[in-house]
């Protein structure tokens, strides 16, 4: 204070008191090491040399000034500041090692955000600065930028040091402030010397002499010696608010630059190139992302870790409480420890013979060469060390070696390990006074500080001694003189006195019994261990020792109730369903009542998803579930399996029906439309409608084949049209067995070519002359013959063999064309026409078979004409009109087969390349006979005509609608009034005739 204020004071004498500010601080870090002998003195000398060259560094600046000289740029003090920094980082970089071990990354990471955050702002406004000014020469530019770049350095080491883990020393704040009065005046002097307005004896200086003096003071504290000491290990996983809202500060600081550089206004940018500092925004912005999101990986880390100790913790503990005696207690710790320990990691355990004398049961971190001769670290640097009371005067260690990161994330659960040893040895030690001491004063005086209740029983439930803590476990005063039931719970008393009746007939000790006591308006759980000790003459009684275990059965209902229930809707899971399914299967099959399983999915769920997303999607599934339970009653169960899918156990009940009653309440419950908001102001009305099957013990033998039928049921409700429901019928599951025989049987026909193609012929109305035919499709069955499409292109769509049996006919049927092209060259067929299922078109190499088809068949692509439907044309129409548009680019033509019976828009017939419409022969059936129908059918064949469409009528089986067709406009028709499908052979002798019929007349 002293100097500083005679640096002020005097500026003619600024040489030598800023000397002695610089050097007296470096003297005063000597100082406390001597005084206060710390374990590493190394960075504590790099410290004092590093203050000793910046001091002379100034000393040289100032002194050329006070000779009335300008100190050039750069000179010789130039290079003592330089090596300033890297002293200085080296001292504080072993402070952060020795302090943790070298194995705090969450720190590191922690310091590492705002440490790049401020290099940036360095960057931008220091080191840039530098590295544009047309002023300076490389070398002048160099040394500039080697002054940011150490402070940052510097800035690093104390953020890291900061965000250590552990208790901080007051010696780490005071070196904290110390780094910020350097980073201060350092940036102020940079901005000084790039604008040429730096003078001795400024404000600027402030900031160095807040350095100094703090450097100086640091080390004159008794905690300086904690800086060269390892940090007492944390086994904190989580992140304090302050942290949170410095490093989100931090991680924010790329994007305020990059704000702060567009708010400069398009001129700035503009005579500068642009944002020229943007690459090293991104760079920043990168690296801060990256460390965020490791840094949140390493939470996430940490907190399972954390979840599986606290589940190890709370089995070892249940473990421990049940030891009998020390020996049972070794066993347990060793089991104990070892359900705590990672499975991949090694370990050693040393359980110390007892010593005479207490201990202080405190967890200490402590290295191998601090270990007494009689217990070893298993070849670890460090172990956990664990002195443990026992009774007798005596105590005992336990020694726990593992690498150091184990020993850091396991400190916590072993010292909440020791106390639970601590209980239990307080436990053991107790009820072996019990039956050992002869006074009951003496023993009251051992137990009066227990957490268990003890009390001593007469034989008619009397409690003739309660131990102090028997007060807070029922919540009033001494229970000494009362019926031990008459504190407990209405519906503990029976198993009491079954209990105690037990006890008394020589059923032995009894352990672990579940009762209840009520303190005040609170049930607590309470578990009691019974001994009978009537025949010991310093007892005369039973002992009871009970324990508060309300928290714990807490917890185990929680876990119950997660392990068998859903965490979205509150119903019971699958494991659940199933077992309260079986249970009452049995149940049934003993009385003969009647049992229904009812399967629920939502219809369109998917759609929900993808529209509205998976938000409201869950909204929507959680008030399915509360309408399903709200309509099948308190007598059923309602589950969720999984996805959308939904089932209920409809209870024992007298009423065939009663099933069907509730699956009809449930189709009509959920087909009302229900209202969720998406959490940003919006609403939707979604449609929660569902398809039900249902099925009944009456026609299954067990659980399992009841929730086959109801599956099948909820099969067939699904295929009949959705938002129904079905009741499970013998012959569905022979149904599901065929049609799994027939999609095998069709993958051996595509493999054993049975399928055979036949041809009907496609006519001109006018002449009646064969143009085309139509490829049909016919499967050779080595069983039942030859069979049509109607008996499995369904059941091909469903597997998918309806790719490999369409591209089977589209090369069969070309082939066969190109035959009949070759054998007579005049013949009047000018296409084949083929039909393409949608599964077909839309596989995504469909145009290239087409292309490779053509090409191995010889066949030209004017001879094809395929057919597709339009339910095709309707869904994926961008998709659908660029597949089109190749294949009409091959030069192959494309009809719309059933025309008129899907649910297409007349505006597709514009917008899609198409050259041909097919006519379906419902359509054609009522012509002659409805004058709406024969209105429809020519407004249809006159619009195609408008759109240069050609028009194919089929199922044309009378004279009548043939003349009616042909006078319409239709140019062509197919049917059994011309021929019905032909075999191959036939069909050049069909067409010369038609040819020679269509002259003659």
């Amino acid at each position: 204070m002293v100097l500083t204020g005679l640096y002020y004071a005097f500026p003619d004498a600024q040489l030598y008191t800023w000397a002695a500010l610089g050097y007296s601080s470096a003297a005063m870090v000597l100082a406390g090491v001597r005084l206060y002998r710390p374990s590493r003195r190394l960075p504590w000398y790099l410290i004092s040399v590093s203050l000793v060259l910046f001091t002379t560094g100034d000393s040289l600046y100032n002194l050329v000034l006070a000779a009335g000289g300008e100190p050039g740029f750069p000179g010789p003090n130039d290079v003592l500041y330089l090596l300033f920094y890297p002293l200085l980082t080296a001292g504080l970089l072993i402070f952060v090692r020795a302090r943790s071990g070298g194995g705090d990354k969450a720190a590191l990471l922690d310091a590492l955000v705002p440490t790049v955050g401020l290099g940036l702002l360095a960057w931008v406004y220091w080191i840039a600065p530098f590295t544009r000014s047309a002023e300076l020469t490389t070398l002048e530019k160099v040394v500039s930028i080697g002054y940011p770049l150490g402070d940052v350095l510097v800035l690093a080491m104390i953020l890291r040091m900061l965000t250590g883990s552990g208790r901080k020393p007051g010696a780490v704040s005071t070196i904290g402030i110390a780094m910020v009065g350097l980073l201060v005046s350092d940036i102020f002097y940079g901005q000084d010397q790039l604008n040429s307005a730096w003078e001795l004896g400024g404000p600027v200086d402030f900031g160095w002499i807040v350095f100094y003096a703090s450097m100086g003071y640091a080390a004159l504290r008794p905690s300086m010696r904690e800086l060269t000491e390892q940090a007492g290990p944390s086994a904190e996983t989580g992140m304090g608010r302050h942290r949170l809202f410095w490093l989100s500060a931090a991680a924010l600081i790329a994007p305020a630059v990059l704000a702060v550089e567009y708010a400069q206004g398009r001129e700035v940018e503009i005579a500068r190139g642009g944002v020229v500092d943007a690459p090293v925004i991104a760079g920043a912005a990168a690296v801060m992302f990256l460390l965020v999101l490791a840094r949140v990986a390493d939470l996430a880390v940490a907190q399972r870790q954390a979840g599986t100790r606290e589940r190890a913790l709370r089995e070892a503990g249940a473990a421990l409480f049940a030891a009998a005696d020390e020996d049972d207690l070794v066993i347990g710790v060793e089991n104990a420890v070892a359900r705590l320990m990672p499975a991949d990691q090694p370990y050693h355990l040393q359980l110390a013979t007892p010593r005479p004398g207490r201990a202080e049961a405190v967890v200490t971190w402590m290295s191998a060469a601090d270990l007494p001769e009689d217990l070893s670290s298993g070849g670890f640097a460090n172990v956990l060390h664990c002195p443990q009371s026992l009774p007798g005067d005596r105590h005992g260690v336990i020694v726990l070696g593992a690498p150091d990161a184990v020993l850091r994330s396991l400190r916590g659960s072993v010292e909440t390990l020791g106390a639970q040893i601590a209980s239990v040895l307080e436990r053991i030690a107790l009820t072996h006074e019990v039956s050992r001491r002869d006074s009951e004063a003496y023993f009251r005086t051992l137990i009066q500080s227990a957490a268990d209740v003890i009390m001593i029983l007469d034989e008619d439930g009397t409690i003739r001694y309660a131990s102090p803590s028997a007060g807070t476990l029922f919540g009033g005063s001494d229970p000494t003189g009362r019926i031990f039931a008459d504190l407990l719970a209405p519906d503990a008393r029976i198993t009491l006195r079954d209990t105690v009746a037990r006890v008394e007939q020589g059923a032995g000790d009894l352990e672990g019994v579940a009762l209840a006591a009520l303190r005040g308006e609170r049930r607590v759980e309470i578990e009691c261990d019974l001994r009978d000790l009537r025949e010991d003459p310093t007892v005369r009684g039973i002992v009871v020792t009970l324990r508060d275990v309300t928290e714990q059965r807490r917890l185990e209902d929680d876990l119950t109730h997660q392990a068998y229930h859903d965490s979205l809707t509150g119903l019971a899971n699958r494991v659940l369903f199933r077992t309260r399914l079986e249970q009452a299967h049995a149940a049934a099959a003993r009385d003969g009542s009647t049992l229904g399983v009812l399967f629920i999915d939502l219809d369109d769920f998917k759609e929900v998803n993808d529209t509205l997303g998976h938000a409201i999607g869950d909204q929507l599934l959680i008030a399915v579930a509360q309408r399903i339970t709200a309509t099948i009653g308190a007598g059923s169960t309602a589950a969720r399996m999984g996805g959308d899918e939904f089932a209920v156990l409809v209870g024992q009940c007298d009423r065939a029906d009663a099933a069907e009653d509730v699956a009809a309440r449930l189709v009509a419950a959920l087909a009302a439309p229900i209202e969720l908001a998406d959490g940003e102001g919006g609403v939707h009305l979604v449609s929660g409608a569902a398809s039900v099957g249902v099925a009944t013990n009456s026609e299954a033998a067990n659980a399992t084949e009841m929730l086959r039928h109801a599956d099948l049921a909820l099969y067939l409700a699904k295929g009949l049209g959705k938002g129904g429901w079905q009741r499970y019928q013998s012959d569905l599951h022979t149904a599901m067995v065929q049609r799994l025989e027939m999609r095998t049987q069709l993958i051996e026909a595509i493999e054993g070519e049975q399928f055979v193609l036949q041809y009907q012929p496609i006519v001109e109305l006018a002449d009646q002359r064969i143009t085309g035919v139509e490829a049909l499709v016919r499967w050779q069955h080595p069983a039942r013959g030859l069979l049509g499409p109607f008996h499995f292109v369904e059941a091909a769509e469903e597997s998918g063999a309806i790719v490999g049996i369409g591209t089977w006919v589209l090369r069969e049927a070309l082939r066969q064309f190109a035959v009949w092209k070759a054998e007579d060259p005049s013949s009047t067929l000018r296409y084949v026409s083929v039909n393409v299922s949608p599964r077909q078109f839309r596989s995504p190499d469909f145009a290239d078979v087409v292309r490779q088809a053509l090409a191995d068949t010889g066949a030209r692509p004017e001879w094809l004409l395929l057919e597709i439907t339009e339910s095709l044309v309707l869904r994926d129409a961008e998709k659908v009109l660029a597949d089109l548009k190749a294949l009409r680019a091959l030069g192959v033509r494309v009809a719309i087969d059933d025309f008129g019976t899907g649910y297409s828009s007349l505006s597709y017939l514009r917008q899609m390349p198409v050259d041909v419409l097919k006519l379906d022969k419902s359509f054609i059936d009522d012509i002659l006979h409805s004058r709406q129908q024969h209105a429809l059918v020519d407004t249809i064949i006159t619009l195609a005509g408008n759109l240069d469409l050609a028009v194919v009528a089929e199922g044309i089986e009378e004279s009548g609608q043939h003349a009616a067709l042909d006078t319409m406009g239709c140019q062509y028709g197919q049917g059994y009034l011309f021929a019905k499908p032909l075999w191959p052979a036939d069909i050049p002798a069909r067409t010369q005739a038609a040819s020679e019929l269509a002259v003659l007349s």
